[in-house]
C-alpha cells in the first residue's frame, strides 16, 4: 500500500490537513485511538475490531503508529472501503 499515485501537491496538502486534524497530540502519526476517531467520522457505525484490522494494515512498519507516508498511501486508495 505505500505505492502513491501521482499526485500534485495541492492534494497531498488537502491530504496533509486531514492528517492534521486527526493528529490530535500533534506528533506527526496517528496512533490507534486518533485512527478510530477519524474512522468513526467517515464511518459512523465503524466498530473497534474494523478499526484494528485497518489499523494493522495501515501501519506497514508495525511501529503502532500511522506516519504521512502510511496515511496517504491509504487515502489515496483505500479510504472508502469504511
Amino acid at each position: 500500500m505505500s505505492e502513491t499515485k501521482n499526485i500534485d501537491q495541492e492534494k497531498i496538502n488537502q491530504i496533509r490537513e486531514e492528517f492534521d486534524f486527526f493528529d490530535n497530540d500533534k506528533n506527526g502519526q496517528i496512533d490507534f485511538n486518533e485512527f478510530f476517531e477519524l474512522l468513526k467520522v467517515i464511518s459512523p457505525k465503524a466498530k473497534e475490531s474494523q478499526a484494528k484490522e485497518g489499523f494493522e494494515l495501515i501501519d506497514e512498519n508495525s511501529d503502532g503508529c500511522i506516519d504521512f507516508d502510511e496515511f496517504l498511501a491509504w487515502w489515496q486508495n483505500n479510504w472508502w472501503e469504511y
